[in-house]
C-alpha cells in the first residue's frame, strides 16, 4: 500500500464555477478484474485508449475481489490528470471513487462518510449545495425564484432574497438545537396557536430566533460541510416494506440536480427560465429534485400551488402560471384525462366530434413519425384549431416538457396525451438513486419506455432470461449513501462492487433505452412453479376494460390466477377519497355494454349482468394473448371501493401496496380458491 499521505476531499478550493479538491486518491477498478455476474451485460464506454503512465505496482492488490490501483496526483495537477484519464483510460476503467481510503462506498451513520463515486464520463468535481446556492447567486441573483400566493394574490422572491431567508431560516433552526437537544421544537406553518407555549414558532417566530446568532456561527456549520456527508434524508414510500431512511450525500443531490436535470432537457435561465409548478409532497425525491434543487441549479422560478392542488385547484394554479415543464405522477395525469373526457362528453355534437378528430389525426402522426417537426397540414390544423385551446385551458399553453415517473403509466393515458400532442416522458430512478437515473426528453423519447440511462451513469441487467428481462442494477453519482441506522437492509442493496440492486426487472433494446416490466419481489410463483410477472397482466385488463382503475393479480403460491378489480369512480373535490359515483368515461362504458348504471354499488350489489359479461369478454381477450395457460386470469372480483392512500392500498406516489391489499382482500382472495376445492 502506499506510505505517502491519504488526501482525500478535506479543504476543497474554490475556483469560479466548481470546487477543486486539493489532493485526490483515486481507486481504479480494471474491467479485466471485475467479476461480472451472471448473465450480466455492461453499459460502458467503449472506446480504445492507450496507456499513458503505469501505476505504482506497490500500490495494487491483485487477486482481490476489486483490483484496486491507486494514484496520488498533487494539488495543481489532479483536474489536468483526472481530464487526461477520463479520456484515456475509458475502456479499462468501470469504477473510480474518490475520498479517505477508511471510506467506503457506503454508510448507515447521520455523521458517515462515503467514497465519491467517479466514471469516465462524470468526471466533475463534487460539490456543496451551498457552493451550487452560491453559484447561482452570482448568476441568477436578480431573477424570481419563487412564487407563492398570500390572501389570493401572487408575491414572488428573487434568489438573493431567497438566499438570505434561508440563512435566517437555517440560523433559527440553530438555536433550537442549542437549546434542545433532542425535541427541537414544533414550528406551526400558519396560523398562530390561541396561546403561547414553550418551544412552540410560528415560521416568523423561528426566522427572528436566527438574529440573536452571528453570521459566523452559520458560515463556520457551512464551510465544514463537504460532498461526501449526509445532506438530506428521504424515507421510502413503504409499498415493499417498512420504510426506510435514505440518506443522500451533497454530491447525491448537485450531480443529480445538474446532470439528470440536463438529461431531460431542463433549460438554464440565461437559455430560457424554466417556470415550474410545486404540488407534489417534498418529502419525496422527485419533488425534492424537480422542484427544489434543479430549480436551484438552473435558476428556474418555482411557483407553490395552493394546499388544496390535488383535490382541484392544481389546473387553476397551471393557467395563471402557465409553466414551461411538468411533472406529474400518472394518477395526476389521469385526473387531467378524465376532466377532459367528462368536459367533451358534456359538450355538444359538433365539439366533441371535432375533439375526436383532432385527436386522432394527432395520435396517429406521432406515433408514425415520433419527434418529427414536419407535420402534415391536416396535423397542423388540428392543433391550431382544436388541441392548442385544450392544452390552454389546462395550463399548458407554454409547456415544452411534461414528465411523469413514480410509477407505471397505462397505454390509455400514454395515448391521450400524444392525442393532445403532449408526449409525456417517462424518468426512473428510486429515493435511493437520488431520483431519475434514466430520462425520456424530446431528444430521446421512445413510447413506454423510461429513456435512457443518465450520461455518466452506468446501468446493467442480471440474470437475464430468454426474453432479455433481468434485474435492473444502477452505478453513479446518483447512488444513495445508505440506509440510516439499517447496514443488513443497506448490504442488501448495494453489492461487493458498489451496484445498487433495485429489485426492478426491466430490459434494454438495442438502443439502450429501458422498459419495466414488474418487480422482482412482487414476481408471481405459481404453485406450479411457474414465474409471472403480474404488471403486463394487469395493464392489459385495464388496456381492455376503460372502466377499470385499479387491477391486481393475485397467484402467488396458488394453483391459478385470479385478480381483484376496481372501478373508475369520482373523487370527492374536499377529501380526494373516491365516492360511489362513477366517472363519466365509466358511465359511457355502461351504457355501450347496455347498462344504466351510474354508481358502483349499483354494480356490485346487482351483479349486473350486462357489465360483469363485459368484463368476463375482456378478461378472455386478454387470456387469448397470454403466452401460456398458467398465464390466464381464471376467477376475478370487484371491490366496492376504489383503492385510495386513506385506505391504506396506495402509497404516497400512488403505487398499489400488495402487500396491504392481500390482508385487506383476503376473505374475497380465499374464496376463490376455496370455491376451487369443492
Amino acid at each position: 500500500m502506499s506510505k505517502g499521505p491519504k488526501v482525500g476531499l478535506h479543504g476543497p478550493e474554490k475556483t469560479k464555477g466548481s470546487v477543486r479538491p486539493p489532493g485526490l486518491e483515486i481507486h481504479l477498478s480494471p474491467l479485466c478484474s471485475v467479476p461480472k455476474p451472471e448473465g450480466a451485460r455492461r453499459l460502458a464506454p467503449k472506446a480504445e485508449a492507450p496507456e499513458l503512465w503505469q501505476p505504482r505496482q506497490k500500490d495494487t492488490e491483485p487477486g482481490s475481489q476489486a483490483h484496486r490501483t491507486r494514484f496520488m496526483w498533487p494539488r495543481r495537477q489532479a483536474p489536468t490528470r483526472w481530464a487526461s484519464l477520463s479520456q484515456r483510460l475509458g475502456k479499462k476503467v468501470t469504477c473510480i471513487t474518490v475520498g479517505h481510503a477508511e471510506e467506503k462506498l457506503w454508510t448507515t451513520r447521520a455523521d458517515g462518510r462515503v467514497r465519491t463515486r467517479f466514471h469516465p464520463t462524470c468526471p466533475q468535481p463534487p460539490y456543496t449545495v451551498h457552493q451550487m446556492f452560491s453559484e447561482t447567486l452570482d448568476k441568477y441573483g436578480d431573477l424570481r425564484a419563487i412564487g407563492f400566493k398570500r390572501q389570493g394574490t401572487w408575491e414572488h422572491i428573487s434568489y438573493s432574497q431567497y438566499y438570505l431567508l434561508a440563512r435566517k431560516a437555517a440560523k433559527g433552526f440553530l438555536k433550537t438545537w442549542k437549546d434542545l437537544p433532542h425535541l427541537k421544537a414544533v414550528v406551526i406553518y400558519g396560523e398562530a396557536p390561541p396561546e403561547k407555549t414553550a418551544s412552540v414558532y410560528t415560521m416568523e417566530e423561528l426566522m427572528q430566533l436566527g438574529d440573536e446568532l452571528p453570521e459566523e456561527a452559520l458560515d463556520s456549520i457551512i464551510n465544514a460541510q463537504q460532498p461526501n456527508q449526509c445532506c438530506v434524508l428521504v424515507y421510502t414510500s413503504g409499498t415493499t416494506g417498512s420504510p426506510k431512511g435514505v440518506m443522500l450525500s451533497q454530491d447525491n443531490i448537485t450531480w443529480t440536480a445538474r446532470y439528470s436535470s440536463q438529461a431531460g432537457n431542463i433549460k438554464p435561465a440565461e437559455v430560457q427560465q424554466e417556470v415550474v409548478v410545486s404540488y407534489l409532497p417534498l418529502s419525496h425525491i422527485a419533488a425534492q429534485i424537480y422542484d427544489l434543487w434543479t430549480g436551484i441549479q438552473w435558476g428556474a422560478q418555482v411557483c407553490f400551488a395552493e394546499p388544496d392542488a390535488l383535490k382541484g385547484s392544481l389546473v387553476n394554479t397551471l393557467r395563471e402560471v402557465e409553466p414551461t415543464s411538468h411533472m406529474g405522477v400518472p394518477r395526476v395525469w389521469e385526473k387531467f384525462m378524465e376532466q377532459i373526457q367528462a368536459v367533451a362528453a358534456q359538450s355538444g355534437f359538433i365539439r366533441r366530434k371535432m375533439l375526436l378528430w383532432a385527436m386522432s389525426v394527432t395520435l396517429e402522426q406521432n406515433l408514425t413519425c415520433p419527434g418529427s417537426d414536419l407535420k402534415p397540414f391536416t396535423a397542423r390544423l388540428a392543433d391550431y384549431l382544436v388541441l392548442a385551446k385544450v392544452r390552454q385551458a389546462l395550463g399548458f399553453a407554454r409547456c415544452q416538457k411534461s414528465f411523469y415517473g413514480a410509477a407505471p403509466m397505462t397505454a390509455e393515458t400514454q395515448h391521450f396525451f400524444l392525442g393532445l400532442n403532449m408526449p409525456l416522458y417517462a424518468g426512473y430512478g428510486l429515493s435511493e438513486t437520488s431520483g431519475p437515473h434514466f430520462m425520456s426528453s424530446p431528444c430521446s423519447y421512445r413510447l413506454h419506455s423510461s429513456g435512457k440511462v443518465v450520461p455518466g451513469c452506468l446501468a446493467k441487467l442480471v440474470n437475464e432470461d430468454a426474453e432479455g428481462i433481468g434485474e435492473i442494477c444502477l452505478w453513479g453519482r446518483t447512488i444513495f449513501m445508505g440506509y440510516l441506522n439499517m447496514e443488513d437492509k443497506t448490504r442488501e442493496a448495494i453489492d461487493a462492487e458498489g451496484w445498487l440492486h433495485t429489485g426492478d426487472m426491466g430490459r434494454l433494446d438495442t438502443d439502450g433505452f429501458l422498459y419495466i416490466t414488474g418487480r422482482l419481489k412482487e414476481l408471481l410463483i405459481t404453485a406450479g412453479g411457474e414465474n409471472v410477472p403480474p404488471v403486463p397482466i394487469e395493464e392489459a385488463v385495464k388496456m381492455e376494460l376503460p372502466i377499470v382503475s385499479n387491477a391486481m393479480l393475485i397467484g402467488d403460491q396458488r394453483k391459478f390466477l385470479s385478480m381483484l378489480l376496481t372501478l373508475k369512480c369520482v373523487l370527492d373535490p374536499d377529501t380526494s377519497e373516491p365516492t360511489d359515483s362513477l366517472t363519466e368515461p365509466a358511465v359511457a362504458f355502461c351504457q355501450r355494454v347496455g347498462s344504466k348504471a351510474t354508481t358502483v354499488s349499483e354494480i356490485v350489489g346487482t351483479k349486473d349482468e350486462a357489465v360483469y359479461q363485459a368484463i368476463e369478454q375482456g378478461i378472455q381477450r386478454v387470456n387469448k394473448n397470454a403466452a401460456a395457460r398458467p398465464y390466464r386470469i381464471q376467477k376475478w372480483a370487484i371491490l366496492q371501493r376504489d383503492f385510495s392512500i386513506s385506505g391504506g392500498e396506495l402509497g404516497p406516489t400512488m403505487k398499489v401496496k400488495r402487500l396491504t391489499v392481500l390482508d385487506k382482500y383476503k376473505d374475497i382472495i380465499d374464496s376463490f380458491y376455496q370455491e376451487q376445492k369443492k
